[in-house]
């Protein structure tokens, strides 16, 4: 079986959002559960791509992270107020459809 995509979730990512993902047998980290509430954004990106998550964010400044230069196992990103279910289905499509290789210092848009 292929290795599958493991997430991160920034600390301002609802916990519906954690607990849809977990339902359906996601690995799943959330900030608040690793002890980074609160922590600068290049703390997490180091912290994911230690663990080889990607992360999964609604916070324009993983953007600007990547477009710096800074290293990453991949990120999310999706707009404020997206709907929760909506998130869901895309980060289980992505899940489905890539590999942690083909996340490395890639960006996916929902």
């Amino acid at each position: 079986m292929p290795e599958r995509l493991k997430f991160y979730l920034d600390e301002h990512v609802d916990r519906a959002v954690a607990d849809g993902l977990y339902r359906r047998g996601v690995d799943v980290l959330r900030a608040q559960d690793a002890g980074m509430h609160p922590a600068p954004d290049s703390a997490h990106l180091d912290l994911a791509r230690g663990e080889g998550r990607v992360i999964f964010t609604q916070d324009a400044d993983f953007l600007r992270l990547h477009a710096a230069g800074k290293p990453h196992t991949g990120i999310v990103y999706v707009p404020q107020h997206t709907a929760v279910g909506t998130i869901v289905a895309a980060l289980m499509l992505i899940y489905e459809v890539l590999s942690p290789e083909e996340m490395i210092n890639h960006i996916e848009f929902v």
